[in-house]
């Protein structure tokens, strides 16, 4: 795995745990939909399905986290919820919700991380 890849990793074990604190249940991680791409994690909010998008940067590089979700990327997540739901057996009672954790790594102390509900 390269820099970029264990960086990535890290950051979605981070929302996996933040997500995991907030009382949501962890269903998947890095789930593909053949060549619609993939899901960082799906996980359950009481009778919701959410699918999280997470974004690690360091400080000081590119863009903030946050502002990962462009009006392509939330129309890729919204097929990869459907795709979810297609192949789990159909939306769950509560509907489908797709969020976005943003981490943010500092050069020195600890990650912060900030998670958007809703942002698709």
């Amino acid at each position: 795995m390269n820099a970029t890849g264990a960086l990535g990793r890290y950051g979605e074990d981070l929302a996996a745990r933040l997500l995991t604190e907030a009382g949501m249940t962890v269903l998947a991680r890095n789930w593909r939909c053949g060549r619609t791409g993939e899901i960082d994690i799906v996980a359950r909010d009481g009778d919701m399905v959410v699918v999280c998008e997470v974004k690690t940067r360091r400080a000081g590089q590119f863009e903030h986290p946050m502002a990962a979700i462009t009006p392509t990327k939330a129309e890729r997540l919204r097929r990869l919820a459907e795709c979810w739901l297609e192949k789990s057996g159909g939306p769950p009672p509560g509907g489908v919700r797709i969020d976005l954790v943003g981490i943010v790594l500092p050069r020195r102390g600890a990650p912060r991380l900030e998670h958007a509900r809703g942002v698709a």
